[in-house]
């Protein structure tokens, strides 16, 4: 019996994902395309589709490369041949992944927490074609054109938006929601690991059919006519979703062709630009992280036809459903319907004063919708050793190769073993140089690490008035988005009345922290030394589970310290117990009106961190304070 490892499970046994199936075929059909993002749950098929596709390319049996995300950047874009440096003298080279992808599939799994340095690396050769090593004066060149598919789970974090925007169709999969689809997902799966080589054998017909319509849909391509007027028609979609850029009209534009060609077609129809718009569009369309991501039905159906008004007519007539019907392959589900927008919520009382104030009547209270502000580019003191992320610096065992080290790095520094060899190749007189132990160099890696992100909300009274709240939403919207981007684990702890809570426990859902968020009440008085004693309980559980994740905490207060008896010096108490453990802090000062006591400020001494006007955040004209690093 094969063993499951040597046969890949079929391509045409893939139950449902159809949309998941034509996007993979159109991208191998035209690979100008850009690739696929493939986005969903845990359990979707996602790698199994991908890994499928491989063997139905033209002209080889298995071209699907992959990237693991622990890679090297040695492994990834090649590196000096060592061993020829040394035995021969010449300058050879040993590719890399990708290179040798050249001419079919990169797969990168949890594309999205790939590192930055390897990201970098990446979109210089899906934009330019070719992979270039630099290393020490000596420069080589490789050609690596391939087709970029990435898969990852949104719920680990998003994508950087440069590298979002590379690829070209982007598609949403889910588990299935019938019984009948899901004993079928089942049988399947389980027929296969019984018998690979069996399974595989009963879909062979299958996989030859569609790998034949793969070569002919490509061999057709240039022939496919683009029509003037689709032409006017893709760009006027474009312009109705608001699409930044002109990538994302190219993309339609080829997209198109090549779903004529796999219909087999000679010209673009308008079938076939709505299936391109419906795989190209709905990833450029998001503006943040938390916009709802997809394109609907109906919004498709409103783009067209505004699109139809805003162009001349079409030398091509729109042709009838019947007509296309038969010709349009399976496209799968369609996008489900974006989550309603959350109306605005009334003003609550202004209970302003130092004390505090009364409890805001029930129903919506801390409105997390109001957004538009920058963010401070937090970072956490001095150099870590944590998960890889975008944040504070630290040595990395994936990260850039900064330099060789006679002691310590991680792997081996090529060019500073050489060079360390070269020069005592002299003092030793021999006639051939030598690598000896001695000469061996570590690399020193520089990259960035995520971080474990408290962010400390004073939801009292004294924070209540409509003007505040809105300020304070804008600003956690703004950084709860920064962390999301940076790959940082987040909590939020609130606090008002007598105590505080962990509203959200650590997680990388931030889209789960802003559900929880939603609704909060506001008023009572402003328990802050809870508060910040939750926060560095927070911390230290945290940290007996990822030790090497460092904190930041913020905190989103007025200062003023209203609970309890000598409320504000156990809050300046709580505060030096956080600074003594080394934990990092910023303190966003939420004051305001004519009359400010400045306690925030004393907040953030007391806390050893950095104080920041809410002003500030929300200023969207500040430049350089309040930017996001890359």
């Amino acid at each position: 019996m094969a063993h499951i490892a040597d046969t890949h499970f079929p391509f045409s046994a893939v139950v449902e994902q159809e949309q998941l199936k034509l996007a993979l075929i159109l991208s191998a059909i035209a690979p100008e395309i850009g690739g696929v993002l493939v986005r969903g749950e845990k359990g979707t098929a996602k790698t199994t589709v991908v890994r499928a596709l491989g063997p139905l390319l033209p002209g080889s049996s298995s071209s699907v490369v992959e990237l693991p995300i622990g890679a090297t950047e040695d492994r990834v874009i090649g590196s000096l041949d060592l061993q020829k440096i040394l035995s021969e003298g010449e300058k050879a080279f040993t590719p890399g992944l990708l290179a040798n992808a050249d001419g079919g599939v990169l797969y990168i799994d949890e594309v999205n927490l790939l590192a930055d340095h390897l990201v970098d690396v990446l979109l210089d050769a899906a934009a330019t074609g070719r992979v270039v090593i630099e290393r020490d004066g000596v420069s080589h060149t490789q050609a690596a054109r391939f087709v970029l598919v990435g898969t990852m789970n949104p719920e680990e974090g998003e994508l950087r938006p440069q590298l979002l925007d590379r690829f070209g169709l982007a598609v949403d999969v889910s588990a299935p929601r019938e019984v009948a689809t899901r004993v079928s997902v089942i049988e399947r799966r389980m027929a296969y690991e019984q018998d690979p080589a069996g399974f595989a054998a009963g879909f062979a017909d299958q996989d030859a059919a569609v790998a034949a319509a793969i070569g002919r849909a490509r061999a057709d391509l240039d022939s496919v006519e683009l029509p003037p007027g689709q032409l006017r028609r893709i760009a006027a979609i474009c312009m109705e979703l608001e699409v930044d850029g002109l990538r994302g009209d190219l993309v339609v534009a080829r997209t198109a062709r090549a779903h004529a060609a796999w219909r087999g077609a000679e010209r673009v129809e308008d079938i076939d630009v709505r299936r391109a718009v419906e795989l190209a569009l709905p990833h450029r369309r998001r503006r943040d992280p938390f916009d709802e991501p997809g394109l609907t039905e109906q919004q498709l159906d409103d783009a067209m036809d505004k699109a139809d008004e805003q162009t001349a007519p079409s030398e091509t007539p729109r042709p009838d459903a019947d007509s296309t019907a038969e010709q349009d392959p399976p496209a799968g589900p369609t996008p489900s319907e974006s989550s309603a927008q959350q109306s605005d919520p009334e003003p609550d009382p202004d209970p302003d004063g130092p004390g505090g104030g009364g409890v805001s009547p029930p129903g919506p209270g801390f409105s997390p919708t109001a957004g538009g502000a920058a963010v401070k580019a937090l970072k956490a003191r001095g150099v870590g050793n944590g998960e890889p992320g975008r944040r504070s610096a630290s040595q990395s065992i994936r990260g850039q190769a900064v330099r060789g080290v006679r002691e310590g790095g991680n792997g081996i520094h090529l060019i500073g073993t050489v060079l360390a060899a070269a020069d005592n190749h002299l003092e030793r007189r021999s006639t051939r140089l030598q690598v000896l132990p001695q000469d061996i160099r570590g690399a020193l890696r520089r990259g960035k690490e995520g971080n474990l992100v408290v962010f400390v909300l004073d939801l009292s009274g004294s924070m209540t008035a409509r003007k505040r709240l809105d300020a304070v939403s804008g600003a956690v919207v703004s950084m709860l988005r920064d962390s999301y981007q940076r790959r940082d684990r987040v909590a939020v702890v609130t606090l008002r009345g007598a105590g505080a809570e962990i509203t959200v426990p650590p997680t990388r859902s931030v889209d789960a922290a802003v559900r929880r968020l939603t609704g909060l009440r506001t008023g009572g008085r402003t328990p802050l030394a809870e508060g910040l004693l939750t926060a560095r309980d927070v911390v230290r559980r945290n940290r007996h589970k990822e030790p090497n994740r460092r904190p930041i905490v913020v905190v989103l207060t007025d200062g003023r310290a209203t609970a309890g008896p000598s409320a504000l010096a156990r809050a300046g108490a709580a505060a030096d117990r956080v600074r003594r453990e080394g934990t990092s802090a910023i303190v966003i000062d939420c004051e305001q009106g004519m009359v400010r006591l400045g306690l925030a400020r004393v907040l953030a001494g007391q806390l050893g961190g950095e104080c920041v006007q809410i002003a500030d955040l929300t200023a969207g004209g500040v430049a350089g304070v309040v930017r996001s690093a890359a």
